[in-house]
């Protein structure tokens, strides 16, 4: 088997930057140096969306930044020591110890294993501590093989005879007193005698959180006299708990960042619901949590397959205010209504090209009355000839097929937002309402909110047993649409519709100094936060507006210009500021960020400055949002239109005045990396100067 981690891949007592951004990306040019990934970019943007979809800092000092990528070729282990330490989230501070485990989509099952093996070696206080006091790259190199060589520790609690360690797929025998419960037990029982609890651990790499939270876990029932069994819904495989086990079980603990496989299982057990990072931060108290909730009737519980599972989502949970509960709802539909309006954009762009910006009048007739084999002889004059027209024909349709899903999707998946997957079909239902009144987007907003709430509410009623199967299927999707596509129909649709079309007007009406004030406004917004709320508020509404475009009202083309022009100056002035004007104002790190980003931005992913944006904020943010702000002005006064939602430089062919297009992103370009070269070089921190008293005579 090959070799996961060599001298060459360990880093000792080095200055790796101050975030975690920078020792991933090194860490992962270490690997790729190595020859065992292709690429650097490729891993690192990988292994950074799983870092910040939840960070890898874990109790005392260590962090485990980790991902499945295409871009790796063979399964490896990268360590850095670092000083300073570098905060990756931990609750108890910084971290000096770093493993970046790296592993191949396909990596096999062995691989997995020692990975895991490794992940959970490090919640070993000897182990860590024989790291720190490593003196040279091959002691690393030993001790961590040592690791992975011994055979798997005894991490289970000590238990009965007839009790099944973590790990082991808990029920490898069909016996319950194999299993974990004592011979005679029932679903009852378990309340006489110690407390017994299962739990299911997993995260979306299903590397080395799912097997660090089991065994923290496990070791803070072995404290508290518990007897914990774990199911681990990992990478390197999982078994199921035994279903004698599970109807031992006073509770159950879920450390989950992902769903939970087979949940209808523990259906009616009392639930502690919680990140998988909380089962290695705070397992003793999630332990505690678990118990109180095993002697509370009043206690959450996991809930029954279908008829109650959107229980499992109320959203009246501890802390959330209604706008954080708002936000969550309408930031769900927008990300699940984006990839039709990316798709159904550039569609409809490429069948303009083929087929000319006239295809519109002629698509329905050519689609249903023409073939590859009976080409149209009637088609716009500008179209790429007969074939040309055929094929822009069927683009566009196709197009705009996908476009109309945009309000019905809106609506339906903030509808599921609310009320889980009994919301889904009244919400396309309300959002089906809303598009054919007219009311565009703004009725799809309300028509998902109206579906998912009423769905919740109506989910939420005590029904009889036999009733419970029809709840999610038939009583849940016809109440909820009516009552929420009927609001929609007889009060609510008509004041929408006129508030759509009064901003239609407003909108296609803005010329000259108002257009330029929306593009800067645009521009502010998108350069913000670099990808964060207030950047998707702004893009959420240019692509909501896309499908309000005509030839007639091309005010949604020119909008969605303004935004993603304004979106690509950050990284693109990044780029020119740190590779090309000044290198000195910038770290090596930061250097080859820069290089990256001239791709990144010129494809329209702001995200590629959020390493600059981290490092330096305060003058970066600043500098970016002046720029965008320029940008945004340049090119809505300039009346540049794109018809698709994303692909920056790259979908050249969907962008009306292509020309001042790329004119209006120079020059926010060249605004922000000047603005920001400045601030580093002239906005720093002053040392004041002692000044000696001057004696004062009286």
């Amino acid at each position: 088997m090959t070799q996961l981690i060599t001298t060459e891949l360990v880093e000792l007592d080095q200055n790796l930057g101050n975030a975690p951004e920078t020792v991933i990306r090194h860490l992962a040019s270490k690997v790729a140096a190595a020859g065992r990934a292709s690429e650097v970019e490729g891993l690192f943007a990988d292994a950074f969306a799983r870092e910040q979809k939840t960070a890898t800092g874990i109790p005392g000092g260590i962090a485990i930044p980790h991902c499945r990528s295409a871009a790796v070729t063979v399964p490896t282990l990268a360590m850095a020591r670092l000083n300073p330490k570098v905060d990756f989230g931990a609750k108890d501070g910084p971290a000096d110890l770093v493993f970046f485990i790296a592993a191949p989509d396909g990596a096999d099952q062995e691989h997995l294993k020692l990975l895991s093996k490794l992940a959970r070696s490090l919640i070993k206080k000897d182990f860590t501590a024989a790291l720190r006091n490593a003196s040279s790259e091959t002691e690393i190199v030993e001790l961590v093989e040592g690791a992975l060589a011994d055979k798997p520790a005894a991490h289970a609690v000590p238990a009965p005879a007839d009790a099944v360690p973590v790990g082991a797929g808990v029920g490898s025998t069909g016996s319950p007193a194999a299993a974990g419960a004592p011979a005679g037990a029932s679903a009852g029982s378990a309340g006489k005698g110690p407390k017994r609890l299962v739990a299911v651990t997993a995260c979306p790499t299903g590397i080395a959180h799912t097997y660090m939270a089991a065994d923290s876990l496990v070791a803070a029932a072995r404290e508290a006299g518990v007897d914990l069994q774990v199911e681990t819904q990992g990478s390197s495989g999982a078994k199921a708990l035994d279903p004698a086990v599970i109807a031992a079980a006073d509770a159950v603990i879920f450390a989950v960042d992902v769903d939970v496989r087979g949940k209808e299982r523990f259906a009616g057990k009392p639930v502690i619901n919680a990140p998988v990072k909380r089962g290695i931060d705070e397992p003793d108290k999630m332990v505690q949590e678990a118990l109180a909730a095993a002697d509370n009737p009043n206690a959450r519980r996991v809930p029954h397959f279908g008829a109650e599972e959107q229980a499992e989502h109320e959203a009246e949970e501890k802390g959330e205010h209604i706008g954080q509960k708002l936000k969550k709802a309408l930031l769900t539909g927008v990300s699940y209504m984006i990839p039709f309006v990316a798709g159904g954009g550039l569609l409809i762009a490429l069948g303009f090209l083929m087929g000319g910006y006239l295809i519109t009048k002629y698509a329905d007739n050519i689609v249903v009355q023409n073939s590859l084999f009976n080409l149209p002889t009637e088609f716009p004059d500008n179209a790429w000839g007969p074939l040309g027209a055929y094929l822009g024909a069927v683009l566009f349709k196709i197009g705009a097929l996908s476009l109309g899903f945009l309000v019905p999707a809106l609506a339906g998946y903030i509808a599921y937002a609310i009320a889980d997957r009994p919301g889904i079909a009244p919400g396309f239902v309300a959002g089906a309402v809303a598009g054919f009144m007219g009311a565009g987007f703004l009725g799809g907003i309300v028509g998902g909110l109206l579906a998912g709430y009423i769905a919740h509410v109506v989910g939420r009623l005590q029904v009889a047993r036999w009733l419970r199967g029809l709840m999610p299927v038939v009583i849940i999707p016809l109440l909820a649409s009516l009552v929420a596509s009927g609001l929609m129909f007889v009060i609510l649709g008509g004041p929408i519709v006129a508030i759509t079309k009064g901003l239609n007007a407003w909108l296609s009406g803005l010329t000259g100094a108002g257009a330029i004030a929306l593009g800067v406004i645009l521009g502010l917004m998108m350069c913000f936060d670099l990808g964060g709320p207030v950047n998707k508020v702004a893009y959420s509404f240019a692509v909501a507006g896309l499908g309000a475009a005509t030839m007639d009202n091309q005010a949604p083309w020119q909008i969605m210009a303004a935004v993603m022009a304004s979106g690509m100056v950050p990284p693109l002035a990044m780029a020119l500021a740190s590779t090309v004007l000044n290198k000195k104002l910038f770290s090596l790190a930061e250097q080859e960020n820069g290089k990256a980003a001239w791709l990144l931005g010129a494809s329209f992913i702001s995200e590629g400055a959020i390493p600059f944006a981290a490092a330096d904020p305060l003058r970066v943010i600043p500098a970016s949002m002046l720029g965008g702000a320029v940008t945004g002005a340049i090119s809505m006064a300039a009346g540049v239109g794109s018809k698709a939602p994303h692909g920056g430089l790259f979908v050249f062919f969907a962008i009306d005045n292509f020309l001042m297009f790329v004119v209006s992103i120079a020059v926010g370009t060249v605004i922000t990396a000047l603005s920001v070269i400045a601030l580093k070089r002239w906005a720093v921190k002053k040392t004041v100067d002692t000044v000696e008293p001057v004696p004062v005579t009286v």
